[in-house]
């Protein structure tokens, strides 16, 4: 490992109903909800669930892609968000097909494609695709690092320069769709793999950071958990975190964490970093229990 970029690499790599409690002052009665609005207090979980599997039947029973999904118990909706390549009309198709009290649904656009952010230029390389590094990880005395289950599906061993003549090691193991992690081995001893995170489950409103091969260091905020998103010329994966964090091709595999917290992996998303976006990213926690490795 030779370049001061790729050793920072290295080195990186590390919802419910509301309970009012009666107290002294009087209770204040809370506005009626508008017309077109679910009174929350009255939408069960079990509802939002079929509300839920209704729109996941619909998105993915259709040739619809670019579309992200999850629920959104405080507000009692499932929440659709829908990327630049989806039209109002194909958008209006899948809503329709749900069958369900239009009032549960929060139907947006942003701009931009979700797709899995995947580029040739710098940091981890293997079979012409570059990718990015996410956390360090051990099992016993064998090391390894987590990056995109889309990246590793795509390299049987990766590099640290676009030449690939310095060896890291080979993919090991890989999951996607569905999920979106990946393992690979160290194999060359002449790499240095620090540490210093430790594993976390992110939070809404979270405040958190990602580093990437293409775009560096950028910040934002956890937007909601258990996302679903269903990727443009790609498959569905599950259980993501979403955020208004930036990210570009090549940034794929990358950390998510906040301080020493490692949380997770890039997935995939829409925009840049320069106009912003939407990212997506796959817990680390799922990954560390599917391999049988720690973050160290």
């Amino acid at each position: 490992m030779r370049s001061t970029r790729f050793r920072a690499r290295i080195a990186a790599a590390a919802f419910g109903l509301g309970l009012i409690v009666a107290g002294a002052t009087p209770a204040i009665a809370a506005p009626a909800p508008a017309a077109d609005e679910p009174d929350r207090s009255k939408v069960s979980p079990r509802a939002l669930a079929a509300v839920h599997s209704a729109v996941d039947s619909a998105i993915n029973g259709s040739a619809v892609s670019g579309i992200a999904w999850y629920t959104d118990q405080a507000t009692g909706k499932v929440v659709v968000t829908a990327d630049s390549t989806v039209t109002e009309s194909l958008l209006g198709k899948v809503t329709r097909a749900v069958g369900v009290d239009p009032a549960l649904l929060s139907v947006k656009h942003v701009k931009g494609e979700f797709r899995p952010l995947m580029g040739a230029g710098d940091a981890i390389y293997g079979a012409g695709y570059r990718c990015s590094l996410g956390f360090n990880v051990r099992s016993g005395g064998t090391y390894y690092f987590l990056t995109a289950g889309h990246c590793g599906d795509r390299a049987e061993n990766w590099y640290t320069n676009s030449g690939q003549t310095t060896r890291i090691g080979p993919t090991a193991k890989s999951s996607f769709p569905g999920n979106d992690y990946a393992l690979v081995r160290y194999d060359n001893t002449s790499l240095t793999h620090s540490g210093g995170y430790s594993a976390g489950d992110a939070h809404v409103g979270q405040h958190v950071t990602r580093d990437g091969s293409s775009s560096g260091t950028h910040s934002g905020t956890v937007k909601a958990l258990n996302v679903s998103v269903k990727y443009k010329g790609s498959g569905t994966v599950r259980g993501m975190i979403q955020t208004n964090i930036c990210a570009e091709s090549g940034d794929s595999g990358g950390p998510l964490y906040d301080g020493s917290t490692a949380l997770g992996i890039t997935s995939g998303g829409s925009g840049d970093c320069s106009s912003g976006g939407t990212t997506f990213f796959q817990p680390v926690r799922e990954a560390l229990d599917a391999y049988g490795v720690n973050i160290y």
